[in-house]
């Protein structure tokens, strides 16, 4: 009898509600970051913010529902969570700023890329063969590395410097709880728990390291008056969300072709999530597999539009979560997108999620963020450096650029701001130079690894 791919494994109903909760509780403060950021720089009501967060909660669970289950010619099946792409948040600010645009252009913009998502989708997968070992590696190291600030930022209480939006212009404030001694001990506290439970922990239990180490780092912030239950208690139990809450969509051309070109920066960064994630899984991942997954990317962004949200995107975050436990179902995944549907339904469940601050995740997202970078790693150690000195260039190179928004963000304001989309993005300029220095030096599809080499000469056709 055949043994079931660890990816379709359908584990024990608990097992998956307690694992999907986990992947909730590491992607929860990025998933809620955008809709916040957008409804106070249109200056809603808190009640009509509060629905902000529960459409954007509801569409992440059908969005990951899509990605990880997978309908004909939509959808990976990796275990896959979606989210708000951060990628947005700057072109949708600008709109906000045009009264003539608001939010229900937005909107207009974001259904109109999701579309514009589900067409392209079947040539963007068409560049995997631009994709060999030393890109795939670089770009998964690199973005190991992005998300290693993101991890380090919540350790430390958040971003040293905060976004807020005053007479709807953002402007950057510090934050008088970065760094602070009793948030760098909660989560280290946080690091040390799950350590302990990866090193000596057994089966399920240490599966669920990341969770137990989140659930004890709450207890104790809780205990130290760090977090807060106040929203928890004034949140309704039941909100419905309903399509065009706000209205009909309107649509203007200039913020379709902005956001149609947050699409493809999305889909380009997705490409490389899904790279890591097929080697993370042991998973071939081929054009056609690309193919399904980016267009679920564009059906996503799509139903974004139509639930009152915005342009969805395959978190990072989680493809962390992947390596250090081991547990590849897409069920988990799915397990998750459910637990998201429920928390837009129940807006009181989703504020005891959104308590637990980000010094607690950043204990967690420390491991499982250098997870990612370490993959990148492994798949380098595969590509030939002895022989072919021009993957040193291709590896060097890159990483180099796509550490230029992470060290220096100012480095390219002096360009048109219609280019920030593309050159704020680290992945994305990681992606870009590795393909082109690749081509430059090894050819298109050249770069393959030593594995790949000695497989050809054997006269191998296919290497696991």
């Amino acid at each position: 009898m055949r043994a079931t791919d660890p990816v379709d494994e359908l584990l024990p109903v608990p097992r998956l509600a307690t694992l999907g909760l986990q992947h909730v509780l590491v992607m929860y403060a990025g998933a809620v970051a955008v809709p916040l950021i957008i409804g106070r720089a249109l200056k809603l009501s808190p009640e009509e913010v509060a629905f902000l967060i529960s459409a954007d909660l509801f569409a992440c669970g059908l969005a990951t529902l899509v990605q990880s289950i997978g309908f004909p010619g939509v959808g990976i099946r990796l275990p896959v969570m979606m989210g708000v792409t951060f990628a947005s948040v700057g072109p949708m600010l600008s709109m906000v700023g045009a009264p003539e645009i608001g939010l229900l252009g937005i909107y207009g913009s974001v259904i109109a890329a999701g579309l514009f998502g589900i067409v392209i989708a079947p040539f963007v997968s068409r560049l995997l063969p631009l994709f060999p070992p030393v890109v795939t590696g670089t770009i998964i190291l690199v973005i190991g590395i992005s998300l290693m600030r993101v991890g380090i930022n919540w350790a430390g209480g958040g971003l040293p410097t905060l976004t807020k939006v005053v007479d709807g212009v953002p402007g950057a404030f510090p934050n008088p709880a970065y760094g602070q001694v009793q948030g760098l001990g909660i989560a280290l506290f946080v690091l040390l728990v799950i350590l302990a439970l990866i090193r000596w922990g057994k089966g399920f239990l240490a599966n669920i390291a990341v969770l137990l180490g989140i659930v004890a780092g709450a207890v104790l912030a809780a205990a130290l008056g760090v977090m807060h239950f106040e929203k928890v208690a004034s949140a309704h139990w039941v909100d419905v969300v309903l399509p065009f809450h706000f209205g009909m969509p309107q649509f203007h051309l200039v913020p379709i072709v902005t956001m149609c070109i947050v699409m493809i920066v999305v889909m380009i960064e997705s490409l490389g999530m899904f790279l890591a994630l097929g080697e993370m899984t042991g998973r071939t991942v081929d054009q056609k597999a690309l193919a399904r997954g980016l267009r679920a990317d564009g059906v996503g962004t799509l139903l974004g539009g139509i639930f009152n949200t915005f342009p969805y995107t395959s978190f990072s975050q989680n493809v962390g979560l992947v390596g250090v436990t081991g547990v590849r179902s897409r069920w988990v995944t799915a397990a998750g997108g459910v637990i998201m549907l429920v928390l837009g339904l129940v807006p009181k469940m989703s504020a005891l999620v959104e308590a637990v601050p980000q010094v607690v995740l950043g204990g967690a997202g420390l491991v499982m963020f250098g997870m990612v970078a370490a993959t990148g790693a492994r798949i380098l150690t595969a590509v030939d450096f002895k022989t072919n000195r021009f993957n040193l260039f291709v590896v060097a190179l890159s990483v180099g650029f796509g550490m230029i928004p992470l060290v220096a963000p100012g480095f390219f304001k002096a360009l048109p701001h219609a280019l920030h989309p593309l050159l704020d993005s680290g992945i994305l300029l990681a992606a870009i130079s590795s393909v082109a220095l690749n081509a430059f030096f090894n050819g298109l599809g050249g770069g393959s690894s030593k594995a790949l080499e000695a497989a050809e000469t054997a006269g191998v056709a296919e290497v696991g």
